[in-house]
């Protein structure tokens, strides 16, 4: 079920597939504003500090570049300066980069940093609690210039410019323009990755010539989107390929429902559009070898889990009882996260025999309801309004159910980490969701989760009831944790389909 194709004509034979992969090592160049172990807010951060691996281990010279932020440590990362006050273009006049390297984690990846103190030395990426910085737009037209001027200055040209979200938009714009008839990048193509449709880079057209950019590109086929600048665009346009990362995510980016305003551009490319499904880091995610959970345990012993369920629900303030399903919620709180379901059916939730753990922070109506909620259900509702990579793998270890109501989800990661660890995902059939999740059958033979198809809370109050009937049917519920611990979401599988996908880019 999973990673199968929802559009028939996208999946590339295997045959025409091992025609396509290059036969010889791709120089890639990741380009985010986020990687992690550095720099993280979301999954785009866990996308490209991931891929590089699984690209390296495929025969590939992979680097990444992202901004220099003040969290970055150089000590703590081991930063080397490898070239000062590099010369970078902006409108008329001219600013100045300092190029930092170090390896990704243990690999022989190589993570180079663009440091600006002018863009970069901040509190925050994008911003503040107050709201996005003024000149963003700036800031990040900077990175993407800073990311055409630097291979040609540390003499490391990629074949393949993997661009990845708004923040890297114009890089694909720069690549067909200005760079058009640079010889250095005469054999460089691009592909321009979409995380999330809803975050798109807009900005007031005054912005254009800071980016050197002229005007002829401010038409509705290229630039210019309801008179403002759009970066997210720019990238849609000007890329030699496009990807999302799920198959169903692609397709739903082409509707009027999930393609915010962009639809039309992206149903013109739609041979060019391509869904691969984000994998998971199995290093990082693994119950049999995570030191950060009570007892390790594999699909074998999983019995094991009982103990991650009984000090979950110690260090959250709850009573254990084995026969209880315990719901697991780590999240953003907000509505694109199905909070307004949740907030809707919790009553309903909290009227079954389960416990709720919820982790995570967003719109503040959210961590009032919750923290509203934590007073009247003081023995089925635990809360922590934070962000705590620890706390989260207990909720994924010691939970019985994960839930993922999205109202859009271009990949989603924590389904597929939770049936790592045995903890079935109740999900809606959307995105990635659709792609990863398959609802349990009704004889309980097939299936790997409970999934439901309209944005409607009473849809995911049935749902959850199915789920809690389920638990209580012991049989059915080793078969079904079984089957949902032997999915295999390894970033070996999905940078293949990278692999190839550049192959198709470079061979056109």
């Amino acid at each position: 079920m999973p990673r199968k194709a929802v559009k028939k004509t996208k999946t590339t034979p295997k045959k025409s597939r091992e025609e396509a992969r290059p036969r010889r090592s791709l120089k890639i160049l990741l380009a985010a504003s986020e990687v992690v172990p550095f720099a993280k807010t979301g999954g785009l951060a866990d996308v490209v500090g991931a891929l590089p691996r699984a690209l390296l281990k495929l025969g590939c010279e992979v680097a990444v570049v992202l901004p220099k932020y003040r969290n970055i440590s150089p000590e703590k990362y081991k930063l080397k300066l490898l070239h000062k006050d590099m010369p970078v273009p902006m409108g008329m006049g001219e600013m100045t980069a300092d190029i930092l390297s170090t390896r990704l984690g243990n690999t022989h990846a190589t993570a180079y940093f663009i440091q600006n103190d002018r863009y970069f030395d901040r509190e925050g990426f994008y911003g503040t609690s107050e709201g996005d910085y003024h000149d963003n737009a700036e800031r990040f037209a900077f990175f993407s210039r800073t990311i055409m001027e630097m291979p040609k200055v540390l003499g490391w040209v990629p074949d393949i410019l993997h661009l990845n979200d708004w923040q890297t938009g114009l890089a694909a714009a720069y690549l067909k323009t200005l760079y058009k008839n640079d010889p250095a990048y005469a054999n460089t193509r691009s592909l321009f990755t979409i995380h999330n449709m809803a975050y798109q880079g807009l900005f007031p057209k005054y912005i254009l010539p800071m980016t050197g950019i002229g005007w002829e590109e401010f038409t509705a086929a290229k630039l210019e989107f309801y008179d403002q600048v759009n970066y997210l665009k720019a990238g849609l346009v000007y890329s030699d390929a496009l990807n999302t990362v799920s198959e169903r995510y692609a397709q739903e980016i082409q509707t009027d429902e999930f393609g915010h305003g962009l639809q039309g551009v992206l149903r013109s490319r739609t041979s060019d559009l391509y869904g691969i499904v984000n994998g998971i880091d199995y290093d990082e995610w693994n119950p049999a070898t995570d030191r950060e959970i009570p007892a390790q345990y594999t699909m074998k012993n999983h019995e094991k889990k009982t103990e991650s369920k009984r000090k979950l629900l110690e260090e959250m303030g709850l009573r254990f009882n084995e026969k209880t399903p315990v719901i697991g919620l780590v999240s953003r709180l907000t509505d694109q996260k199905g909070l307004d379901l949740i907030a809707d059916a919790i009553e309903g939730f909290l009227s079954l025999d389960v416990q709720f753990v919820v982790l995570g922070t967003g719109e503040p109506r959210y961590h009032a309801l919750f923290e509203s909620l934590k007073q009247r259900f003081p023995s089925k509702l635990a809360v922590a309004l934070k962000f705590d990579q620890r706390l989260s793998k207990m909720i994924y270890a010691g939970s019985d159910l994960f839930l993922m109501p999205s109202r859009f989800e271009p990949c989603g990661l924590g389904q597929m980490i939770a049936m790592k660890y045995g903890t079935i995902p109740l999900v809606r059939r959307t995105g990635g969701l659709a792609d990863t999740v398959e609802n349990l059958s009704p004889d309980g033979k097939k299936g790997t989760g409970f999934v439901f198809d309209n944005y409607r809370s009473d849809e995911l109050l049935a749902t959850l009831r199915r789920a809690v009937e389920a638990f209580h049917q012991p049989k059915l519920w080793k078969s079904l944790v079984q089957r949902s611990m032997k999915e295999d979401f390894s970033w070996d599988v999905s940078a293949g389909r990278y692999l190839d996908l550049y192959g198709k880019i470079l061979a056109k």
